[in-house]
């Protein structure tokens, strides 16, 4: 958990705002861009590249870097990771999950592992599991805070492979609250089978702390 004083950038009760109504929608032109990165992700990793094409990749990237670099903006005004109602929340580095249900205590979601966070066999890489869980579990913690809660140690254990290009069944809910910590668990199922489950602490943070 990290902690750090008021002149690092928004305070815990702006950044909570943001978290609630003032994020993007999904229905924009960022969030349909966000969608075809997720996509163009995948494909990227699921490709066996001639060195023509990816000469010619290597310098698009280049050119959509610099002119992207005068739009660079500090963290309180940043897209990325802030559309509200869509898969992901407008980010890529972790999978996307479809919430089916959420509550103030729990939430069941839908989620599909595309190439990008292959590890080997057609598995999910188990960093990307735990990523993943981080993301879920901290939805419910947070559901209920007075404050933003950060993650304070996280535990995952691995049952059996998680496949990729399939989707998968994952779910987390809030088990305990002592004061500012709340305790969090959930699982990843394929159907029947349970993939991964873990186990979260999350401390909600103090009104000085981001």
């Amino acid at each position: 958990m990290t902690e750090a004083g008021s002149a690092a950038g928004p305070g815990a009760d702006e950044e909570r705002d943001l978290l609630g109504g003032r994020w993007l929608t999904g229905d924009t032109p960022y969030g349909a861009m966000i969608d075809r990165l997720r996509d163009f992700l995948d494909h990227v990793a699921a490709a066996k590249l001639d060195d023509a094409t990816a000469q010619a990749l290597d310098a698009d990237l280049a050119a959509w870097t610099q002119r992207l670099t005068p739009m660079v903006a500090d963290e309180a005004h940043r897209m990325f990771g802030r559309v509200r109602d869509a898969p992901g929340h407008g980010q890529v580095f972790a999978p996307a999950f479809i919430p089916d249900q959420m509550g103030d205590d729990l939430l069941h979601a839908r989620v599909t592992f595309g190439a990008f966070h292959l590890g080997a066999n057609y598995a999910a890489h188990g960093g990307a599991v735990a990523l993943l869980f981080d993301e879920i579990l901290g939805l419910p913690a947070n559901m209920s805070a007075q404050r933003m809660a950060r993650t304070a140690y996280l535990h995952v254990n691995y049952r059996a492979i998680t496949p990729i290009d399939k989707e998968l069944q994952v779910s987390a809910w809030v088990t305990k609250v002592e004061g500012r910590k709340r305790f969090v668990r959930g699982e990843l199922r394929d159907g029947d089978l349970l993939c991964a489950d873990a186990e979260g602490l999350f401390i909600e943070l103090l009104p000085h702390q981001q």
